[in-house]
């Protein structure tokens, strides 16, 4: 008897030490690089999501949030979750214009001009949106805007003859294009290089938001601001569908719960500091100004010009994304 309960009381240590391994294995950490640094609301809004991800999971899954490109650069961060490098990150959405069309809708200029009209083509394009992101193995979880974007300039623009020959900053294959339409010459400049690019002269205007704007402190090296509200384009966070498929159910629901909660966060918060900062940009002495009739009415034309190029691009599927938000 006391030779059974001796090999009992083994077997039962045995037990408790694979179950606490167990344990041990089922706790995760995700990695989640982001391109933008701590200031800027996009990285205030994945931190919050990965917080609730980690509470709300009871520690299962722990969501590490690498912001300012510090992990992994922004041109790298699709193809590392893609290729399972890391689990989920964070970008730009018109970053991945050139992998499908639906990515470059988010830049194009006059389409959606305010946050009423940029939920509505959200969500209209967000089925494709989906879709294009699944042919590689991804998964969509939220999107957060910035605010509209607007013209810096060190010089007072009222058309597209003051810009003509000017060096534009470009982001995206979207903003290069209507850099060209523009009569300015693109120039990829990552934000992290924005100050030093104006300062070198390696570019002489941009067309970016206004939070952009006081993030880079850009009173220190720009005169003029227009509010042209040219487009709201997003950020958007996103997973590796195979890596989200080994989550038991539970964590999965818990990650779409907070991924929710994150984009509803992300639009009010775009929509509060469109305002703010453009009042600290005055208030830091640039020049804040709104653009003349003939200003908006190029630019307007080059809109229309750009949405055109698109659903010839993008085919059947464009046709039904802008279709289903003009019918909103």
């Amino acid at each position: 008897m006391k030779r059974f309960a001796k090999h009992a009381a083994v077997l039962l240590t045995s037990m408790l030490t694979l179950g606490a391994t167990s344990n041990a294995f089922a706790e995760k950490r995700w990695d989640m690089p982001t391109p933008y640094g701590d200031g800027t609301h996009q990285t205030q809004v994945a931190r919050s999501f990965a917080e609730e991800v980690t509470t709300k999971s009871n520690g299962k899954l722990t969501i590490n949030i690498h912001s300012g490109g510090s992990l992994i650069k922004h041109p790298e961060i699709h193809r590392a979750v893609k290729s399972r490098q890391v689990p989920i990150g964070e970008v730009f959405i018109g970053r991945l214009g050139n992998l499908d069309p639906i990515f470059k809708l988010d830049n194009i200029p006059f389409l959606a001009t305010d946050f009423d009209s940029a939920e509505k083509l959200y969500q209209a394009s967000k089925p494709e949106l989906a879709k294009a992101l699944a042919k590689e193995n991804l998964i969509l979880l939220y999107t957060s805007p910035w605010p509209a974007q607007d013209l810096y300039s060190n010089k007072v623009v009222n058309s597209l003859s003051d810009l003509k020959g000017l060096k534009m900053r470009s982001y995206s294959p979207t903003t290069s294009r209507l850099a060209d339409l523009m009569g300015t010459t693109p120039v990829n400049i990552p934000f992290s290089d924005v100050a030093q690019a104006f300062t070198t002269n390696a570019i002489d205007a941009m067309i970016t938001s206004p939070s952009t704007g006081v993030n880079g402190q850009s009173w220190d090296y720009i005169s003029d601001f227009t509010t042209i509200h040219a487009w709201i384009p997003k950020n958007m966070v996103f997973a590796n569908k195979r890596m989200f498929d080994r989550l038991d159910a539970e964590t999965q629901q818990v990650i779409l719960t907070a991924a929710a909660n994150a984009e509803k966060k992300g639009w009010e918060l775009g929509r509060k500091l469109a305002v703010e900062h453009t009042n600290k940009l005055a208030e830091n002495g640039i020049k804040v100004s709104k653009p003349s009739d003939q200003l908006i009415e190029e630019l307007e034309e080059i809109g229309s010009t750009m949405v055109n190029e698109w659903v010839a691009e993008a085919g059947e599927s464009g046709r039904t994304v802008l279709k289903n938000y003009l019918e909103m």
